[in-house]
């Protein structure tokens, strides 16, 4: 499901649970000129709706076009949007990083998601309600009922959904989905996974913190992906594999880890 600046909230199911929390919103920022400015309209409504919240954007050198500029004017009008200027990345988990570093200290609920309206803004009042039950995670599945991917390469559905079987297969674990970007954490676990030394540098980050918060609290929220940037790169392809290696390796050796 696209949002857009023009659709309303009222009618959307995952708006119904209307609630003040002190959350932020993470998320990298590279090249997204082109859908900027509805997907940030699309943050300001619920943002409005919710009545609280924070927005960090976390924009480094790979992006070549006015991203940064977008988003630095967006913050110097709106306190709620953040830009967080981090040229020291070397990859995306890095973004993710040093967004959960700068968020850590003044929230309670930490939630990550993909620009470019790859995931929907308005879902993010649901992935609030979970964790606000007590659940610690609250994890964005596209492949359980509710969930949809759309928009996306065969290519890129047939990896997110291999790599989901062979993480649960290989791994132990037992999720509908492995490979979604879009999540949120209690405070408690976002300093658990600032203090361990995550072996990804690319897509495969999404699995390692799963599978490294598997005994968590967890649920799965139904969630509704297009994915319309181009497919993986063989180097995250490679690492992919790498992580996942190791991590089975450690799991046949009866060292398998969690946070």
């Amino acid at each position: 499901m696209e949002a857009s600046g023009n659709q309303t909230l009222s009618g959307h199911p995952n708006l119904y649970y209307l609630r003040t929390y002190n959350f932020a919103v993470i998320i990298p920022m590279a090249n997204e000129e082109p859908d900027f400015h509805p997907f940030v309209a699309a943050l300001t409504q619920v943002l409005d709706y919710l009545q609280s919240g924070k927005v960090y954007f976390v924009v480094d050198s790979v992006s070549r076009d006015q991203t940064r500029n977008l988003c630095q004017a967006v913050s110097d009008k709106d306190s709620r949007f953040v830009t967080v200027w981090a040229p020291e990345n070397k990859n995306v988990v890095d973004a993710y990083i040093r967004g959960y570093r700068e968020a850590c200290p003044h929230h309670d609920f930490i939630i990550e998601m993909d620009a470019g309206l790859s995931h929907d803004p308005r879902a993010i009042p649901m992935f609030l309600r979970v964790l606000n039950e007590g659940n610690e995670c609250a994890f964005g599945s596209r492949f359980m009922n509710g969930g949809s991917i759309w928009q996306s390469s065969f290519k890129r559905i047939y990896l997110s959904r291999i790599g989901t079987i062979l993480s649960n297969i290989l791994l132990g674990s037992r999720m509908k989905d492995m490979t979604s970007g879009f999540q949120g954490f209690h405070k408690s676990v976002v300093e658990d996974l600032l203090s361990y030394p995550l072996l990804s540098k690319a897509h495969f980050y999404q699995t390692e913190v799963r599978y490294l918060l598997r005994k968590k609290r967890y649920i799965e929220v139904p969630i509704h992906y297009r994915a319309p940037s181009p497919g993986v790169s063989r180097k995250a392809i490679v690492n992919s594999l790498s992580v996942l290696l190791h991590y089975f390796i450690q799991r046949l050796l009866f060292q398998a880890k969690s946070l």
